[in-house]
């Protein structure tokens, strides 16, 4: 590619591009491989079908190639944007969400099946404009240089810390809340002063869509460009100077394997089974009423969603019956406008069947609103808990993501830092108590992403909070000021004196040396 830093581009990338002599593969040759392992993938597909579809994956491809390029030599031009010309972009990012308010949530609604348009505006919309605000806000602080201390030796010189754009970034963005997880990232790439390429998920289509035609309205192609068709793996083989995504592990190991071939540096917001603890000093029925709000909001679809929960041994029937008093007052059956379809065929046959081996394997599944019924047009799966979960169930092994919540109690918190602890870490923790002690004993005992204290989830939504994982849950995180950094390189940048003390320490070295460096270590500053 014309205009990109020597080094840029993998030896991988360049024989999927071009091809070489001797036995490796040419781009004709790399798709016809792809090509019959999705004839694996999915049975009874016709040849010609398979072949359009990959026609539609080659021409996504190039496209993808021919925007990057675009934005890399974009980047070589102008590499370090200014405040004006920064906020300009956020100001752009703002108007296209407040001018295009009930299509994007017409839109959500269109991909999901069926999503209340208050449950986008509120938990999408609403945080995304609040974010870019705050950003804008903060933006001129965020980009001066920060002064450093000096070394001893070099005291009369000075250092500084620049913060400099990456270049262009990827964004590949997951369907569960696909407005928030796309514009919270781009927020912190376009204030770093970067340029964008997204890759959206292939069941946020109509948001996609509607996407692609704003920002093309708004922004030119070398500064932000979604690439709807492109195959998040072949995205993500591009040589970006990072790359963030979200959603699943298995998906994420992939994603940094593909950008480990050009050194991409990758920021990973992936998922896990966010705990939840109910201390025996906090009133049951408040915990219940916010636990299921944060569980059953989205159907259960969020990341950061309780995934399973603790109880005092003495209070599990207690908060039962909370459940069962408050879920039908908000979610009267699964028809409710505001209980929202799961995404997918997939994912619901796969919620039907955890549900299903949880009662197989003896646990007691508890419907949370009597006489709703699972909704097989609308894909619609009725709030149930489930109550004496063993680990050798489903839904005690894997990421739920979905509306089913397994209630499981204890006895004193050592023991429910010991299962927490024996486990991935999680992306969320959340803990309900009164008790200082009993916070700090679960906050120091335990790790995790992020923490909510007397509520879940919430820690998300603070601006000046960064938002990320840990271990299994993810790596890098993003939102303010962390999110500027994330996507900045901080340059470090050391002036020297015009008079300096390095001189004396020049060969060929002599007593007054070793007397002189004696010194430096003895000297206490």
């Amino acid at each position: 590619m014309v205009g990109l830093r020597c080094g840029a581009i993998s030896p991988a990338y360049r024989r999927l591009r071009q091809g070489r002599p001797g036995g490796e593969q040419p781009l004709a040759s790399a798709y016809a491989e792809r090509r019959e392992s999705r004839r694996r993938d999915v049975p009874g597909e016709e040849p010609m079908a398979q072949t359009a579809q990959l026609r539609r994956i080659e021409t996504a491809d190039n496209e993808a190639q021919r925007i990057f390029k675009l934005q890399r030599q974009a980047y070589l031009r102008h590499p370090y944007p200014s405040l004006a010309e920064r906020r300009e972009n956020l100001s752009k990012l703002d108007r296209i969400l407040v001018q295009n308010t009930d299509a994007i949530a017409e839109a959500i609604n269109a991909d999901f099946g069926h999503r209340a348009m208050e449950e986008s505006l509120m938990l999408e919309l609403f945080t995304c404009v609040d974010g870019i605000r705050h950003t804008r806000r903060k933006l001129a602080k965020w980009m001066r240089p920060q002064r450093r201390h000096v070394s001893v030796l070099f005291a009369t010189g000075s250092n500084r810390l620049v913060p400099q754009p990456k270049g262009v970034v990827g964004i590949v963005s997951p369907w569960n809340y696909p407005l928030f997880l796309t514009v919270s990232p781009l927020t912190s790439i376009l204030a770093a002063g970067n340029r964008a390429m997204i890759k959206m998920a292939s069941n946020s289509q109509h948001l996609c869509r509607l996407l692609a035609e704003r920002f093309q309205a708004e922004f030119p192609e070398d500064t932000v460009a979604v690439l709807p068709g492109v195959p998040a793996q072949d995205f993500s083989t591009l040589p970006f100077d990072h790359l963030i995504f979200t959603g699943s592990a298995d998906a994420g190991r992939t994603v940094m394997r593909s950008a480990a071939e050009n050194l991409t540096p990758v920021t990973l917001e992936l998922g896990g089974k966010s705990p939840t603890i109910v201390c025996d000093d906090f009133d049951v029925e408040e915990a219940a009423s916010r636990i299921l709000y944060a569980k059953f909001v989205n159907a259960g679809q969020t990341c950061l969603a309780p995934d399973y929960l603790f109880v005092p041994e003495g209070k599990r029937d207690a908060f039962v019956e909370a459940a069962r008093r408050i879920l039908p007052q908000r979610y009267p059956d699964t028809n409710a406008r505001s209980y929202t379809s799961v995404i997918d065929e997939k994912s619901y046959r796969r919620l039907r069947a955890t549900l299903e081996d949880a009662r197989q394997k003896g646990a007691t599944v508890v419907p949370l609103v009597p006489g709703a019924a699972f909704n097989d047009t609308l894909r619609k799966i009725p709030p149930h808990l489930v109550l004496d979960p063993t680990d050798d169930m489903t839904i005690l092994r894997e990421e739920i993501f979905g509306p089913l919540l397994p209630v499981k109690t204890y006895r004193d918190l050592d023991e429910v830092i010991a299962y927490v602890n024996a486990r991935d870490r999680p992306l969320g923790f959340y803990v309900f108590t009164n008790d200082t002690a009993r916070e700090e004993k679960l906050l120091y005992g335990t790790i995790s992403g992020g923490v909510t204290i007397n509520n879940c989830m919430l820690h998300v939504a603070q601006h000046d909070l960064p938002f990320g994982g840990v271990g299994s849950s993810g790596m890098g995180q993003y939102h303010g000021w962390e999110g500027f950094t994330e996507f900045s390189k901080m340059r470090p940048v050391f002036k020297n004196p015009r008079l300096s003390l390095l001189h004396f320490f020049y060969p060929p070295y002599k007593p007054r040396h070793r007397r002189l460096v004696d010194l430096l270590i003895r000297f206490k500053h």
